[in-house]
């Protein structure tokens, strides 16, 4: 009976133990922990943002000198490209010379084209000329348009040269605005004009097939200006025959002559009767 009694304690107390409790199982993909923020701001570099004063003594002076001189020389300039371009007063009657020898040939304003009363006259330069035949009898040609031979090459040329557009064209503007009305050189910007005019004619006329074996001896030119005709709605009154402005006989040099000889000056010749 107390086998019995004892047997069914134990049992009583095995019913009420506790069961053990497993461990969780690990999971299949663990998640890694999140990474710690990272700066997006870049480490300061040493002497970053202190310009100049990051740079050794003899440096800065050098640096500081030249954006001096620098600073000078663009209010220079600017303050002569205004007076070039504004109108007449008692600064550019008093440095009028200083003006164009700074402005002149590199930084020349042609405001033309914004004037109230824009440009309505076509200017053409006709060249004549003196020359020997092969027998040593002399001649005088009849009046050959420049402007005609630039103007044929340009005409249903898409891509023409800055010389057929413009060459003859500048070098009449030159030499009209350093002479005066009766051809004389308001100073050494006239002569060099007067250089420049001659050597473009010879070359011209050097080029010409109907002068070929002659030898050109001397040369003169004639702006000739052709007023553009108004519409036929426009009241304005304008002249209708052109006007003539003949320059002076001009004795050519060798120094007027071109260097260029063989295949080059064959190609030149070439364009230039096109």
């Amino acid at each position: 009976m107390d086998a019995y009694a004892e047997k069914d304690a134990d049992g009583v107390r095995e019913g009420l133990r506790t069961p053990r409790e497993e461990p969780p199982p690990a999971p299949s993909d663990p998640v890694p922990p999140d990474p710690a923020p990272s700066d997006p701001t870049p480490p300061p570099v040493a002497g970053a943002g202190a310009g100049i004063m990051a740079l050794s003594l003899p440096y800065q002076v050098v640096v500081a000198v030249a954006l001096a001189v620098t600073g000078v020389f663009a209010c220079v300039h600017l303050a002569m490209v205004f007076l070039h371009v504004a109108p007449s007063n008692t600064l550019t009657k008093q440095n009028g010379r200083a003006v164009d020898d700074w402005v002149y040939p590199e930084f020349e304003q042609n405001w033309k084209l914004f004037a109230p009363n824009p440009l309505q006259q076509n200017v053409s330069v006709e060249a004549r000329a003196e020359v020997t035949a092969a027998d040593g009898t002399r001649r005088t040609t009849g009046w050959i348009d420049l402007t005609a031979q630039d103007t044929g090459a340009i005409r249903h040329n898409p891509m023409p040269s800055h010389i057929q557009q413009n060459q003859l064209r500048r070098a009449v503007d030159f030499y009209f605005n350093s002479h005066t009305e009766d051809h004389r050189p308001n100073g050494t910007r006239g002569r060099l004009s007067e250089q420049y005019m001659r050597r473009i004619a010879v070359q011209r006329l050097d080029a010409l097939p109907s002068l070929a074996g002659s030898d050109v001896r001397r040369v003169q030119l004639r702006a000739v200006t052709r007023p553009v005709p108004v519409p036929r709605w426009s009241t304005e009154k304008s002249k209708s025959s052109p006007s003539h402005r003949d320059f002076p006989w001009w004795r050519i040099t060798d120094a007027d002559r071109s260097a260029d000889t063989g295949a080059d000056a064959d190609r030149k010749r070439a364009e230039a009767t096109r």
